[in-house]
C-alpha cells in the first residue's frame, strides 16, 4: 500500500508538471512574433497592380517583370506623350513593368544600341525581360501583347503594322527579349553612333543564335493604324551623317563590341513621375574609343573620310 501511494503522489506530481510545461510554451508561442516564412504579404501585395474594369476594382499579378527600356535625347515633347499613353495601355494588360528613360548626357552622337545594353546591365538582376521601345511610336490595337517573351524576342512592331518600315528583316520599333536571349546574344553593338542600322544588326545576331523573332498575329488593324508615329523629321531631323568609314564597317557584324564591353558611366539616376506616370531616368555618358569607332563625332568636315 505503500508503495501504490507513493506512486499515485509522484504521478500526480508529474501530470500537474507537464501542464504547467505545455502551459508556459503556448504563451511563448502566443507571443512570439511570425517568422518571415510565416507571412510575406507585404511582399505580395507590391506585386499586385490595380486595374478599373467596369467600374469594378481588381488585383492583377503577373510572373514576369518587364523592364521598358527608352533611349532618348532631346526629346521632352515625345516624353510628355509617351509616358501618360504607355501608363494607359499597360496597366490593361497583365504585366509588371517599370519605365527607364535612357538619357544619354555626353557630347557624342546619339547611340541607341549602346543606351539599351547600359539600360539592360541596370535593370537584369531585378527584370525578367525587357521592351526595346522607341519614343515616337505608341501602340494603338489593345490586341497587341507586351507578355513575357518565352520562345525567342517578340516583334510588337513588325513589318505589317509599322507605319513606315515594312521589309521582312525589320525589327525595330519596340522589341521584346527576355533575359537569357538577350545575353544570349552580347546584347546589341555599340558601334552605331548616328540614327540607323542598329536593329539590323542585332538581327543578324538573332539569326546567328537560331533565335526565332515572333509576331503578332490575328491583328484586325494595319500599318495606319495600329500604331500612332509622333517624330516630327521637320522638327528633329535625323543624325544621317556617314562619315571615315562607318559605312562600310557598319554594314558588317560586329564580333567586337556589344553587352559585355559597352563603356559608360551613370551619373545620375532620377526617380520621378510625370502626371501619374512613375519613371526612372538614367542620364548616361557613353565613352568613345576613337580608334575603333571615330565617327561617334561626326562633322561636315570630316564626312566620307577615311582615318
Amino acid at each position: 500500500m505503500t508503495y501504490r501511494n507513493h506512486w499515485k503522489k509522484n504521478l500526480f506530481r508529474y501530470l500537474l508538471f507537464s501542464v504547467f510545461v505545455v502551459f508556459i510554451f503556448t504563451c511563448i508561442l502566443n507571443i512570439l512574433p511570425l517568422t518571415p516564412d510565416s507571412c510575406n504579404c507585404h511582399e505580395k501585395v507590391s506585386r499586385f497592380k490595380k486595374a478599373s474594369e467596369n467600374g469594378v476594382k481588381q488585383f492583377k499579378i503577373s510572373q514576369y517583370k518587364l523592364a521598358v527600356l527608352v533611349p532618348f535625347r532631346d526629346r521632352f515633347e515625345e516624353l510628355l506623350q509617351f509616358a501618360p499613353h504607355m501608363k494607359q495601355f499597360l496597366d490593361k494588360q497583365n504585366i509588371e513593368y517599370h519605365i527607364f528613360i535612357l538619357h544619354q548626357v555626353d557630347r557624342f552622337r546619339f547611340n541607341r544600341a549602346s543606351l539599351i545594353n547600359v539600360g539592360f546591365i541596370h535593370v537584369q538582376n531585378h527584370y525578367d525581360y525587357i521592351a526595346m521601345h522607341d519614343i515616337d511610336l505608341l501602340p494603338l490595337n489593345e490586341n497587341l501583347s507586351y507578355g513575357f517573351p518565352n520562345n525567342g524576342p517578340f516583334h510588337v512592331s513588325s513589318p505589317d503594322l509599322h507605319p513606315r518600315y515594312h521589309y521582312p528583316t525589320f525589327i525595330g520599333g519596340i522589341l521584346l527579349v527576355n533575359r537569357k536571349h538577350y545575353q544570349a546574344v552580347n546584347g546589341m553593338s555599340n558601334k552605331y553612333w548616328g540614327w540607323g542600322l542598329e536593329d539590323d544588326e542585332f538581327y543578324v545576331r538573332l539569326k546567328e543564335a537560331n533565335l526565332k523573332v515572333y509576331r503578332p498575329e490575328n491583328i484586325l488593324t494595319g500599318s495606319q493604324n495600329t500604331f500612332k508615329h509622333i517624330h516630327d523629321k521637320n522638327v528633329r531631323k535625323r543624325d544621317t551623317i556617314k562619315c571615315f568609314n562607318q559605312r562600310e564597317i557598319t554594314r558588317k557584324r560586329d564580333r567586337q563590341t556589344g553587352l559585355s564591353n559597352v563603356s559608360y558611366k551613370i551619373e545620375q539616376v532620377i526617380n520621378m513621375t510625370i502626371i501619374d506616370v512613375p519613371l526612372t531616368i538614367l542620364n548616361i555618358a557613353l565613352n568613345c574609343d576613337k580608334t575603333i569607332t571615330p565617327w561617334c563625332e561626326c562633322t561636315k568636315t570630316n564626312e566620307n573620310k577615311t582615318p
